[in-house]
């Protein structure tokens, strides 16, 4: 059987229907190149100059990154990367996960539960640190109302404490976050074939063991992608610190981004905090790297099983 070539007018048509995509994408992908790959060549440049105030280009190798170690508040800066990322991500996965599981059982006011504990994801890290810096401060927070109910012995000051303040950042940000893991776990709970658990309901299953065994490994990926979404949050964490303890007391709440500020914008320390950056974008490949490479194996791996 012979097919009638196309008319004339259809192929121009086709053509832009072809590069249309790639046209819309093209000025997005540019300056993605521009403001990522490029300014991130750039700051590793700088990182191995001589820049203090103003760039200088003349290479002076890994002397910043040196200083940068050497610097204590680095350490301390880092380590509280470590700790709050740490906990802020397990607190946030596991919290999520259980509001996940208890709307999964189809709950009155389902979706008004949904908008509660989505509510948080849309207020910014700034109005969030603000409004929690109120609710953790001794003289007008949770401790003033405690003792004015008659507790006068309530002491509720972890903010104003060195080695305390730190969980008060991620009491925070486990409550920013846990509505985001909720959505996600939420959704894919509710993408499990219910023939499953029908079948181990007439097994006699307990629901317990049955989330255990059966629900919940069938979600693996999203807890992957959970974790990985939380991390590179924590990693980049800049302003809920700013907002709730700027760094204090002292420097016991600093973060790598905040002393990435500091030493760029504040000190002008222009070739130390290119260094510093460099530490916080490796830190995030870390992340990203591994996940990306999982996730092309996950995906050779379905087509190779079909």
């Amino acid at each position: 059987m012979q097919y009638a070539p196309s008319p004339p007018s259809a192929r121009p048509r086709r053509s832009l229907a072809r590069f249309l995509p790639q046209a819309v994408l093209a000025p997005s992908l540019a300056a993605t190149f521009l403001y990522v790959v490029v300014f991130a060549l750039w700051s590793v440049w700088i990182a191995l100059s001589n820049s203090t105030l103003l760039p200088d280009y003349s290479y002076a190798g890994f002397i910043h990154f040196a200083e940068l170690w050497r610097n204590h508040r680095w350490t301390i800066a880092y380590t509280n990367l470590f700790l709050f990322g740490t906990l802020y991500v397990i607190g946030a996965t596991l919290l999520g996960l259980l509001l996940a599981i208890l709307i999964d059982q189809r709950v009155r006011a389902e979706a008004l539960w949904r908008t509660i504990f989505l509510y948080p994801l849309a207020i910014s890290f700034v109005v969030t640190g603000t409004v929690w810096r109120w609710i953790f401060n001794p003289t007008s927070g949770v401790q003033q109302l405690v003792r004015d109910l008659g507790w006068a012995g309530f002491t509720f000051d972890w903010i104003v404490r060195r080695d305390l303040a730190i969980y008060t950042v991620v009491i925070t940000g486990i409550w920013q976050a846990s509505g985001f893991a909720m959505a996600l776990f939420l959704a894919g709970l509710r993408a499990v074939d219910p023939d499953l658990v029908k079948a181990a309901q007439i097994d006699g299953a307990r629901m317990s063991r049955i989330y255990l065994r059966i629900i919940l490994p069938s979600i693996r990926p999203i807890f992957i992608a959970v974790m990985v979404i939380l991390l590179q949050f924590a990693i980049k964490t800049f302003d809920l610190v700013l907002a709730l303890t700027s760094g204090g007391p002292g420097i016991s709440t600093t973060v790598p981004a905040i002393y990435v500020y500091d030493l760029m914008f504040q000190r002008g320390q222009l070739g130390e905090g290119a260094a510093a950056a460099i530490m916080v974008l490796l830190a995030l490949l870390l992340v990203l790297v591994p996940y990306g490479v999982w996730i092309g194996w996950q995906r050779r791996r379905e087509r190779a099983h079909g």
